[in-house]
């Protein structure tokens, strides 16, 4: 093989991976699966596709490599291959910060009109923790609760945090967390306790932060 037939292949094959990469309800697909794995029709429930456009994305992402399946009873199961495809989609995400301003802009309109509050960072929540003068609630649903926890946190699924908003203390300040900076459920979480006059916070952070900060995870449901 001569240098440039190499390089033409071996180029061809990093445009593999970019091309899965190059939709935006595959980029939400990888976003949902870095949590824990997902059933087909799971991921489709969550990313408001049909069954069948959900297994035509993962397809191309199973054959670039980025995820892998497994059958679980009557489920196939997806997760991301490995943590190198979680950190490229960071990457891809950072990028798109750093270069495209509609990306900051869409993130302040959406976020101000919702909740309005300025986000934690990681270390400002392990500090706060660290005190214990705030409740960590985690907002996402149980399985990805289950697959995996900030240490200490409870777990209260936006879908039941209204019936469940009796249960905190009235005194408690309470910090919200989902999936990352662009995750929606924090945001409404911290809405509806506001609403319930319960003083409470959003976590921009989400469990890929709080690994990348060195700390561990704690796994199982609640």
């Amino acid at each position: 093989m001569e240098g440039r037939e190499f390089k033409d292949a071996v180029f061809e094959q990093f445009a593999r991976v970019a091309s899965a990469f190059a939709s935006p309800k595959r980029l939400e697909i990888v976003d949902l699966l870095a949590q824990g794995p997902r059933s087909v029709e799971s991921i489709a429930a969550q990313t408001s596709m049909t069954v069948s456009a959900t297994s035509r994305h993962l397809q191309v992402l199973r054959n670039a490599g980025l995820v892998t399946s497994s059958r679980d009873a009557q489920r196939v199961v997806y997760r991301v291959a490995d943590l190198s495809v979680v950190a490229a989609y960071r990457a891809l995400r950072e990028a798109a910060e750093a270069r495209i301003a509609e990306v900051r802009q869409l993130a302040e309109a959406f976020f101000g009109e919702v909740d309005g509050a300025e986000p934690l960072g990681v270390e400002e929540l392990l500090e706060r923790s660290g005190r214990g003068d705030v409740i960590v609630v985690d907002v996402r649903p149980a399985e990805e609760f289950a697959a995996g926890h900030i240490a200490g946190a409870v777990s209260m699924p936006l879908a039941d945090l209204t019936e469940r908003i009796a249960d905190l203390p009235s005194d408690a300040t309470v910090v919200a967390y989902c999936r990352g900076p662009y995750c929606v459920l924090s945001a409404e979480a911290v809405r509806r306790l506001r609403a319930a006059g319960v003083a409470a916070q959003r976590v921009e952070a989400g469990i890929d932060d709080w690994r990348r900060a060195g700390r561990s995870l704690e796994f199982g449901a609640a």
